[in-house]
């Protein structure tokens, strides 16, 4: 085609359209019926003037070199022809489509009269350029043809001159006229023999790098070599292949903007190496995906082979495994959702090589939906007698559990369907909630599972990762669910107020609402199953230390019954039903191998362990039966009876003296009840006087709520002091310290006020009080006794110690009444609602 002879890679500059190869817009533009119409147009031109082409392109030798560069005669004022996409180079002959019709008629104008015009480029692409929308450095250029294509844009061939400065640019009837200042450009400080190496570098560097960029689509590089034979100028050449960089129109024009050819040079390689380092990288991409691709189709064409191989031994183990898969499933009792899931998965393994991770990831899917009990439950044994008989059988006490437990069985007898309560145990350690989740499947012949949420922080634990990542699986509800092997287990949410909250992992404690809400959890959703489960069946049993740490909306789905510490007799009937027994069972003894009296199981609960369950307990007697054990295995008589005397030897001296502060009557010295998460305790307030200006000092390790209540304590003395005998001149004049012993135990709380109190008029009135007298109550500035929690826990410890009267605001009457008989036992209580009515009973008469 007579076009490619314009040029290797010489680029279409357009006024109208974005820049394109030459060669690759003809073909984009115009049909092959076109082009030839336009080649025979040539072809007439040069039989009219066989000097055309030449006049297209000329062979630029050295000695035309002045003459391109550095034409004379140009007019001061020339008009300006806007440029858009690319940037025109001195000495270098352009092929331009014309799009605006006063560019066409400046051209022809040009053309007719063989006159210069000035070509810049458009700072932006916008169709009527302005005075301010062009660079003011440009070329001189002459027209040297104009092909008129039938249909189309105007085609107009362009050689520049010579490079210069433009200048008040001004817009006369639409056509923009400037005022022309020539730039002439030298080699620079580079000496002419570097600078024509630098020059051969370059035509093989652009030389390679136009054959990578070509793809192998267009000429090869010695046939771009051999083009380059046509430009013998070294200037012109460096024009020219600035002219054809893949870079932008602002870039282009900086080269352009150079002040001499050893700076242009150094752009146009600097733009060079940076698109040699690209193609680097590209062939370094495009090697490693052939490469991969090889390794794909080999590995396709290989398990092609050996599926072949396969089914002439007879069958595919991998078909045959799909096949059981599907068997298997038409034995499972599939919802409709979950059967269209099953088979939609069997489905996509069979169409899944197996060798690719997503078909593990789709067997492991499918496995889980076989492995789950859709539709199948244990028969539960409702007989309330069995259930109330196994019950007492595992557990002491506990009264309140087992009766709602026989109260649930009772119902499902009746109803013969209902959704399963949710319970919450809430009680000190050791007072035995886990176990007792067990005792109630084994009391209702149901599976039993257990979750450890102690420390939990990630909401994935819950409800499961979607099966796309990477070591996805469902979440633990349906992991021991599947465990279970049936759909209606007692489940066990072992410490859920150990659950963390809110983290960038999620919030489980919002995922267990779903779980553990009844008018929900029937369509449990888990991200990995991605269907839903119905719960509604299974009994769910949550157990907690303390409901301050509960979210109150899971709290408020939740049924909590209370478990409180275990008294002194409770704990001795509990160590000769379960603890003794059980101990000697695993040691290898003979239950009646040991004897533990009365007497040795209360020296162990109260000396050697503090608590309100009896887990230390436990552990205080198997190091006791330990101890006969050795000397069984060493064949040696033992006494039968544990004895007194030999709880120093083995257990070593008493750990936990007794709580009471004293028999005497002190001054200054209260005795009050506090609640902690183990139970429990007696708590000790401390007071003394001293000479001072009536300030109130605090020690002990106290929290805020505790300091508020000693405050609110003096501060009511102090305005009501003439009602309790003290003048007030000595509260003025005394300071007052207050103390809470074991000062490394943090401590908090209201319930300390009305010991506070007792102890400040003690203080001040010199008074004594008794020593077997505790009280506990909140109070106010007004003088009143608030209710407090924790009444059960303060009675057992004040119990424990040996208190016989206690001191407690008149609404903790109900939390009393609440109380079994046998636990109150030489008890005296006195409910108060003002402060002043605790001194009469606090202080000896």
């Amino acid at each position: 085609m007579h076009f490619c002879s314009l040029g290797c890679g010489i680029v279409l500059q357009s006024c109208s359209e974005k820049t394109f190869s030459f060669d690759t817009l003809m073909k984009k533009y115009y049909t092959p019926e076109e082009l030839l119409e336009m080649d025979i147009e040539l072809d007439k031109l040069e039989q009219d003037n066989p000097s055309v082409r030449t006049e297209i392109i000329p062979l630029v030798s050295k000695d035309d070199e002045s003459f391109l560069l550095y034409e004379d005669g140009i007019a001061d004022t020339l008009p300006v022809l806007p440029i858009r996409n690319n940037v025109l180079f001195p000495g270098v002959v352009s092929p331009i489509t014309i799009g605006r019709k006063k560019s066409l008629d400046l051209i022809r104008e040009c053309e007719k009269n063989d006159s210069r015009l000035v070509a810049t480029t458009q700072r932006n692409d916008m169709e009527n350029p302005g005075v301010d929308d062009i660079f003011t450095v440009g070329v001189i250029v002459r027209v040297i043809r104009i092909i008129n294509i039938p249909g189309k844009d105007h085609i107009a061939v362009l050689q520049a001159t010579q490079k210069c400065a433009i200048s008040n640019i001004v817009d006369i009837d639409g056509r923009l006229m400037a005022n022309v200042a020539l730039i002439k450009e030298d080699d620079g400080p580079m000496i002419q023999r570097l600078f024509h190496a630098s020059i051969l570098q370059l035509r093989k560097r652009f030389s390679e790098l136009h054959s990578k960029k070509m793809n192998g689509e267009g000429p090869s590089s010695k046939d771009i070599l051999n083009a380059f034979k046509n430009i013998q100028s070294d200037r012109i050449f460096l024009n020219y292949i600035a002219s054809h960089l893949d870079v932008s129109c602002e870039e282009k024009q900086m080269v352009l903007e150079a002040p001499n050819y050893a700076e242009r040079l150094h752009l146009v390689s600097d733009f060079i190496e940076d698109m040699e380092s690209y193609f680097r990288v590209s062939e370094e991409v495009n090697r490693k995906t052939r490469r991969e691709m090889d390794r794909q189709q080999r590995e396709f064409f290989l398990n092609q082979q050996m599926r072949v191989i396969q089914d002439e031994l007879g069958g595919n183990p991998v078909d045959a495994e799909i096949n059981r898969l599907f068997d298997r499933g038409r034995e499972k009792d599939f919802p409709f959702e979950v059967n269209v899931a099953f088979c939609n998965s069997l489905e996509k393994l069979r169409r899944t090589p197996p060798q690719t991770p997503d078909y593990t990831v789709e067997l492991n899917y499918v496995e889980l939906l076989l492995s789950l009990p859709w539709g199948e439950y244990s028969k539960d044994d409702l007989r309330t007698s069995r259930a109330q008989k196994v019950l007492d059988q595992d557990h002491f006490g506990l009264e309140k559990v087992k009766q709602r437990i026989i109260e649930y069985i009772a119902v499902l007898r009746l109803k013969g369907d209902m959704k399963s309560p949710i319970l919450c145990f809430v009680g000190p350690p050791g007072t035995g909630k886990t176990s007792l989740g067990k005792s109630i499947a084994t009391a209702m012949k149901r599976k039993y599972v257990r979750v450890a949420l102690g420390g939990l922080h990630d909401e994935a634990e819950i409800r499961g990762h979607r099966k796309t990542y990477v070591g996805a699986m469902p979440g633990r509800i349906i992991q021991n669910i599947k465990k279970a092997g049936v759909n209606n287990p007692v489940f066990v949410l072992d410490e859920i107020d150990k659950v963390q909250g809110m983290s960038n992992h999620g919030d489980p404690t919002s995922a267990l609402l779903e779980v553990l809400d009844p008018e929900q959890n029937s369509a449990f959703h888990d991200n990995y199953l991605d269907l839903d489960y119905d719960l509604s069946k299974v009994l769910f049993i949550a157990t907690a230390n303390s409901l301050s740490s509960i979210q109150p909306a899971l709290l408020d789905r939740m049924e909590v019954i209370d478990l409180s510490g275990y008294i002194l007799e409770e704990k001795l009937e509990i160590a000769k039903r379960h603890l003794v027994p059980r101990q000697l069972q695993e040691h290898g003894l003979d239950k009646k191998a040991l004897k533990f009296d009365t007497k040795v199981l209360t020296a162990l609960v109260n000396d050697y362990t503090r608590e309100s369950g009896v887990r230390q307990l436990d552990k205080a007697i198997a190091k006791l039966v330990r101890s006969r054990a050795v000397q069984v295995a060493e064949g040696k008589e033992i006494d039968k009876q544990i004895r007194l005397d030999e709880l120093k030897t083995v257990l070593g001296l008493p750990i936990h003296q007794s709580d009471r502060r004293g028999d005497a009557p002190q001054v200054g010295v209260v005795t009050g009840l506090a609640w902690t998460q183990v139970g429990g305790e007696l708590l000790f307030v401390e007071s003394s006087l001293s000479k001072g200006k009536g300030t109130l000092t605090m020690t002990g390790n106290l929290g805020d709520v505790m300091k508020e209540s000693a405050t609110l304590a003096f501060e009511y003395l102090k305005a009501n002091a003439a009602q309790f005998g003290i003048e007030y001149d000595m509260i003025e004049n005394s300071n007052i310290h207050i103390h809470v012993p074991e000062g490394a135990t943090p401590k908090d709380g209201p319930s300390a006020g009305i010991t506070m109190f007792v102890c400040m008029v003690s203080a001040f009135t010199q008074r004594k009080v008794r020593s077997d007298v505790a009280m506990t109550g909140e109070i106010t500035l007004r003088g009143l006794v608030t209710p407090v929690g924790g009444i059960r826990e303060k009675i057992l410890a004040a119990k424990r110690a040996g208190i016989t009267t206690l001191i407690l605001c008149e609404d903790n009457r109900r939390d009393i009444e609440d109380i079994p008989a046998q636990y109150l036992q030489g008890l005296t209580f006195h409910y108060i609602r003002q402060m002043k009515e605790a001194l009469p009973i606090a202080f000896e008469s």
